[in-house]
């Protein structure tokens, strides 16, 4: 693991072992995330995978993964802007 702090928020998330090479879907781009980075990304998509299973962000219930995945994408602009760019913007 680097010198990136786990953030607080994240206690209740899987955190993995070893990171990957991540493939932005609607790009093609592609970058390598370290362990927590690679944890915090998949809590983002997942997020935003149960927000669009649920009807989307107008759908009021959805509140509380909107705020996770605001909490993720803050933490990656912080953290690692180049990654946010390639994979989250």
């Amino acid at each position: 693991m680097n010198t990136k702090k786990i953030p607080s928020w994240f206690k209740d998330y899987e955190l993995y072992e070893e990171g990957a090479t991540v493939k932005n879907p609607y790009t093609g781009r592609t970058y390598e995330l370290d362990a927590l980075e690679l944890s915090i990304y998949d809590a983002i998509i997942g997020a935003n995978n149960i927000i669009q299973s649920m009807g989307g962000v107008m759908n009021p219930k959805t509140g509380i993964y909107q705020k996770e995945m605001a909490k993720g994408l803050s933490w990656f602009r912080e953290n690692n802007s180049e990654a946010y760019m390639v994979l989250l913007d």
